[in-house]
C-alpha cells in the first residue's frame, strides 16, 4: 500500500514538472513512468501476502474483519485488504513469583485464599492455543492482547473461586493433582468460549506459610519416627520369636535324647568314651575292681 501511494505521488508530480522551466519538463515522462512502475510494483507486492508456518492471516476491510483466513505460504489477496497474523502455535503463559521467571517481570504468583482462611500462593504456567476457525471472531471481539485480555484475568479468577474449597495442607499435598484437574476443567471451559484451547495447566509450586510449612515438617518427622519405632518393634518380635523357636527345639531334642536312651544304649557310649581314652597318647586307663568307671593316670605324671 505504501508503494501505491508513492507512486501516485511521483506521478502526479510528473505532470507539474511540464509548467517549470527548462530543462527539468523533457523529465516529465521519464518521472511518470517511474511513477507507474512503483504503483504496478505497490498492487503486485500488496496482493500477495506471505503466512509464515505455524500462523494464519485475519483479513481486514476497511476496518471489517472477514470470516475467511489465510493459511501459511503465499496467497493472493486484495490489495485494499490489511492482513494481521495470529499464531496458532501453542503457546504458554507463565505467572510465577520469582523474578523474571514469568511472562511480567517480579512478583507475578497467584495469591489464594483456603478454606482455612490461610494465603497461599501458587505459581502457575498455562499451555493454549488459538482456534484457527475462531481467529477471525476473536480479532473482532477481543483483539490481538488475548493473553492479557482474556488467558491471564480468567486463569487467576478461577484459580481463587476453586482454591476456597480446599485446606492449604491439602493443597499442599494430598489433594494437589485434584486441584489442578478441577481448575483446568473450569477454565477451559471459558477459554473455549472465547475461541482458545487449553492444552495443559501446570502448578509449579505450591508455597504455603511459614508456620503451615514448620508443621507438617514436624508432622512428617513424627511419622517417620514412628515408623522407624514400629521396624524396631517388629523386629524386636521376630528375634524374640526366633529364641523362642531355638529354644524350644533345645527342649525337643534333650526331651528325644532323655527319652531314647536306655541301659544298652548308655553302655555303648561309655565303651565309646573309654575307648577314646585307651587309644589316647597322653594317659592310661586303668580299671580297679568291679567299677565300671575307669581311673585315668595321666602318663607324664609318672
Amino acid at each position: 500500500m505504501v508503494l501505491i501511494i508513492l507512486g501516485i505521488i511521483i506521478f502526479i508530480a510528473a505532470f507539474s514538472l511540464k509548467n517549470l522551466s527548462h530543462p527539468l519538463p523533457q523529465y516529465a515522462n521519464v518521472v511518470r513512468s517511474i511513477g507507474l512502475g512503483v504503483i504496478v510494483l505497490g498492487f503486485i507486492t500488496s496482493c500477495i501476502k506471505q503466512i509464515d508456518a505455524g500462523q494464519i492471516g485475519v483479513k481486514s476491510l476497511f476496518g471489517k474483519v472477514q470470516d475467511d483466513v489465510l493459511n501459511s505460504g503465499l496467497n493472493l489477496v486484495n490489495p485494499l485488504v490489511e492482513v494481521k497474523s495470529i499464531d496458532v502455535r501453542t503457546q504458554n503463559y507463565t505467572m510465577s513469583g520469582v523474578h523474571n521467571e514469568g511472562d511480567i517481570a517480579g512478583d507475578d504468583a497467584i495469591r489464594v485464599l483456603t478454606a482455612d482462611g490461610l494465603e497461599v500462593v501458587i505459581d502457575l504456567t498455562v499451555l493454549y492455543r488459538v482456534q484457527s476457525a475462531e481467529a477471525p471472531r476473536i480479532v473482532r471481539e477481543i483483539g490481538l492482547d488475548f493473553k492479557n485480555v482474556i488467558v491471564r484475568p480468567i486463569t487467576r479468577t478461577k484459580i481463587r473461586d476453586n482454591a476456597v474449597y480446599y485446606t492449604a495442607v491439602d493443597l499442599y499435598s494430598t489433594k494437589r493433582d485434584e486441584f489442578q484437574s478441577r481448575i483446568f476443567k473450569t477454565i477451559e471451559q471459558n477459554l473455549k468460549e472465547r475461541g482458545l484451547v487449553l492444552e495443559q495447566l501446570l502448578v509449579r509450586n505450591i508455597t504455603l506459610p511459614a508456620t503451615v510449612k514448620a508443621s507438617i515438617e514436624e508432622k512428617i518427622k513424627a511419622e517417620q519416627e514412628a515408623q522407624k519405632m514400629e521396624f524396631v518393634l517388629q523386629k524386636e518380635k521376630q528375634e524374640a520369636e526366633r529364641k523362642r523357636v531355638e529354644a524350644q527345639g533345645i527342649a525337643d531334642y534333650q526331651k528325644i535324647i532323655s527319652s531314647g536312651l536306655g541301659d544298652k544304649q548308655l553302655q555303648y557310649e561309655n565303651l565309646q568314651v573309654m575307648k577314646g581314652l585307651i587309644t589316647s597318647p597322653n594317659a592310661k586307663v586303668i580299671i580297679m575292681g568291679g567299677s565300671k568307671t575307669p581311673v585315668i593316670l595321666d602318663s607324664k605324671g609318672n
